[in-house]
């Protein structure tokens, strides 16, 4: 394996996860009995860049064509959206002669508020499916991938970008140098480029290893997001930490000829350091934390069973898949999950084959036990899991700690 970033040969193992299936490959019943290919999931870390990364085994045309995922049905997300934008039409005084361009912008859940706001834009979306849902939505959207070529056509067309939004998109691209290139040729040699993305130190820190699937190619730092950036003449101006997806950057860059970092840039690097993440040795902790929680995991549904209690899921998120598929976990121990999502009803979870149904199904089974699977919306799911106390259950958080939560947010064991 090479370095995607510098070439280099050197990576050291971080985590190895075995095999698993593509995380949003979900099945159908008539695929049950069908072989599924599965893929090795290795996280290793660059000794000369530091770039956490695993081989890119499945191309982003696999995953993304036809996508599972709808950035809508998260509550949290959408008002995460709105807020962004807001601030960011302030802070950057984008007015109706500006230009917005989000690449990976998904079902419009975050430019139908550019559009509100009065402010051009344009969504370059992959994915067929929720690419017509944003148009539907009054969203103009490009069904394409982003390349450097793309990136030409667009600026040809529409000028150049005031701001160019990568929300959970940076991590996604095998061609990492290709992709910053790219983002560099919409955005004006004046503009802004906002850039989202999980962010490592908290991924090492709490053990999130779930993060951790075939479309998340590379997993960055700051420090490794200033490298991959500096490719394409471009530099971070600011930062700011979100509680978003157990903890994310938001990376605000611009051309390097126009680029004034803030303390904070400097502030979050030497977090960084102090926590070791500057080193190789800094992120071998990981491996340990991961088995920890499935160990855990393992013996909370083990006592369960033993008990008699129904134990189902809330959520088929990716990272769910990750968690389902590293622990072993199968309808013996969890005898389905649900989904806002009406694309994953009837379908079954990849390589652990639990069945997926709509939310009422919790309402009419009533069952002891809901293990949330998106544990990083706690606070929403919660909230929207609050009446299930009625009947005498329980919420499990299984990350980064396994927790038992009653439907009224109190805290009720740690294991």
């Amino acid at each position: 394996m090479r370095c995607r970033l510098c070439d280099s040969l050197s990576l050291t193992s971080v985590v190895d996860l075995g095999a698993t299936p593509p995380c949003e490959k979900f099945l159908s019943a008539a695929e049950l009995d069908l072989p599924e290919p599965t893929y090795p999931l290795h996280l290793r870390v660059c000794e000369e860049c530091l770039l956490l990364q695993i081989p890119a085994l499945i191309t982003p045309e696999e995953t993304f064509t036809e996508y599972a995922y709808f950035s809508s049905y998260s509550d949290s997300w959408v008002r995460h959206a709105k807020t962004f934008v807001e601030d960011a039409v302030l802070r950057l005084g984008l007015t109706g002669d500006s230009f917005v361009v989000e690449v990976a912008s998904n079902d419009g859940y975050l430019l139908r508020n550019v559009v509100a706001a009065g402010v051009p834009c344009l969504g370059i979306e992959p994915s067929v499916n929720v690419g017509a849902a944003a148009r539907e939505a009054g969203v103009p959207t490009l069904t394409a991938f982003l390349d450097e070529e793309l990136a030409e056509k667009v600026r040809a067309e529409h000028g150049p970008a005031d701001l160019v939004v990568a929300n959970n998109v940076y991590a996604h691209i095998p061609d990492l140098r290709g992709f910053t290139h790219a983002l560099r040729g919409l955005v004006a040699d004046d503009g802004w480029i906002s850039i989202e993305v999980h962010h490592a130190l908290n991924l090492v820190r709490y053990g999130q290893f779930d993060t951790i699937y075939h479309e998340h190619f590379q997993y960055y730092t700051l420090l490794a997001a200033q490298r991959a950036l500096a490719v394409a003449g471009l530099a971070v101006a600011d930062v700011e930490l979100l509680p978003t997806h157990g903890g994310s950057l938001r990376i605000w860059a611009r051309p390097e000829a126009v680029a004034e970092p803030t303390e904070r840039v400097a502030e979050l690097l030497a977090l960084e350091a102090a926590a070791g993440l500057h080193t190789v040795a800094g992120y071998t902790v990981l491996r340990t934390r991961a088995e920890e929680v499935r160990h855990d995991l393992l013996r909370f549904l083990l006592d369960e069973r033993a008990a008699g209690r129904t134990v189902v899921g809330y959520g088929a998120p990716g990272k769910g898949n990750t968690l389902l598929n590293w622990c072993g976990i199968r309808p013996d121990l969890l005898a389905y999950t649900v989904d806002r999502n009406p694309y994953k009803h009837g379908k079954f979870t990849p390589g652990t084959r639990i069945p997926i149904h709509s939310p009422e199904r919790i309402d009419e089974d009533r069952p002891d036990v809901v293990v949330v699977l998106p544990w990083n919306l706690e606070t929403e799911l919660t909230a929207q899991l609050r009446h299930i106390g009625q009947w005498g259950g329980r919420l499990v958080f299984p990350l980064p700690t396994v927790r038992v939560v009653d439907p009224v947010d109190t805290e009720v064991g740690t294991r």
